[in-house]
């Protein structure tokens, strides 16, 4: 089995850092990326990181994956609450998926408490801002070697 992980961002959080800090913190992208790696690297899992703004792209990412990565990471965003087709991506390649928020999603808008990735994630880690990457890099490691 592979030892690498995806770790996948959707639209808006190339402006991590900057966009509604008060709600999100002021780490930015890269610095979320290059802590994974390292979270990765101690626990011996490859990280590869990856942003898109477009869903169709995320979609193709997540097709990528299969066969070359052990699990998927995954902040959707606003997709998190619209995309049916993510949801679908992620059943059709039957790897692990642990969903991020870097803000707890069910203390914000009404809207924001429904979760399509949730629906085929084996967890989800939301609401400890971008200390939540690190939090769900080690939830995978451990799902991963069939710790529970």
């Amino acid at each position: 089995m592979s030892r690498s992980i995806l770790v996948l961002n959707g639209p808006n959080l190339n402006l991590l850092g900057t966009r509604q800090p008060e709600v999100y913190g002021r780490t930015t992208l890269p610095e979320v990326e290059r802590d994974c790696i390292a979270k990765g690297k101690e626990l011996g899992i490859e990280v590869e990181c990856r942003q898109s703004n477009h869903e169709g792209t995320l979609v193709d990412w997540i097709h990528e994956a299969k066969g070359k990565h052990a699990g998927i990471i995954i902040n959707a965003g606003a997709y998190t609450h619209t995309s049916i087709a993510i949801m679908d991506a992620f059943n059709s390649v039957e790897l692990p998926v642990v969903e991020v928020h870097c803000s707890n999603i069910h203390k914000r808008e009404e809207y924001r408490h429904l979760s399509y990735v949730s629906k085929v994630a084996v967890g989800s880690v939301v609401g400890f801002g971008t200390f939540s990457y690190i939090l769900a890099v080690e939830a995978l490691a451990n799902h991963l070697a069939g710790r529970k």
